[in-house]
């Protein structure tokens, strides 16, 4: 099965992930504007903000002038550099070429960790480890949040991959593969999902408290108070 680690680092970055959501139709735009918004709300001025696989930036961003002390890590450094020189050029964000499953602070430094628009499945990791990560670095009183996709989104997704493919950003869609929130390309790539459910079942099997809800009838978000 492809890496889709690989995938993201080698094939859907910097300039080329920039355009996956330069081409995002309308409805899948008030998606990504109501994620951010969730992020947004929990951010209080002085914390110490964390967003795991930052991409080109798009997120850190949109958050500039919520706190002064943004973090992104990714791990494909072309990603890093468009971000840098392209996307947040002028920003005081600070940048780090690392892995989310294995992250180099070695003590909790961060309010808020968060790790939006499905990267716990597009990630391709074990999600509990990564969640743990998360938390590992994290300050008591902190929170940790991730997203996917809700269920009722499904035919915006659909489209929305169905444009990325037309334009040669991903592979043709298998559509007798794709069905039950996965997204299946001849080239390799698939994109899952994680449900209400499976973050619940996730939360029992870490002994985490947490907190599932959906927004926009688009988002499912899994919050975590450490």
């Amino acid at each position: 099965m492809l890496n889709m680690s690989n995938y993201y680092t080698k094939n859907l970055a910097a300039g080329r992930l920039k355009k996956c959501y330069d081409l995002a139709p309308g409805r899948v735009r008030q998606y990504l504007e109501a994620e951010i918004e969730t992020v947004r709300a929990r951010i209080k001025h002085g914390d110490h903000v964390l967003e795991l696989g930052c991409g080109y930036g798009r997120v850190l961003a949109a958050l500039q002038g919520e706190t002064d002390n943004l973090f992104g890590i990714d791990l494909s450094v072309e990603n890093l550099h468009f971000a840098r020189h392209e996307f947040l050029s002028g920003h005081t964000v600070c940048l780090f070429a690392m892995d989310a499953y294995n992250l180099a602070f070695r003590t909790p430094l961060f309010d808020l960790v968060f790790c939006i628009q499905n990267g716990i499945s597009a990630f391709g990791g074990e999600a509990g480890k990564l969640i743990r990560e998360a938390i590992r670095v994290t300050r008591p009183g902190g929170t940790v949040f991730f997203s996917s996709y809700a269920s009722k989104f499904w035919s915006q997704r659909l489209h929305w991959f169905k444009v990325q493919a037309v334009h040669g950003l991903i592979g043709e869609i298998d559509y007798e593969c794709s069905g039950n929130g996965i997204i299946v390309c001849k080239d390799g790539f698939r994109a899952t999902t994680f449900s209400p459910a499976n973050f619940a079942n996730l939360l029992n099997g870490l002994n985490c408290t947490g907190h599932v809800f959906e927004i926009d009838n688009s988002a499912v978000f899994c919050e975590i108070r450490v």
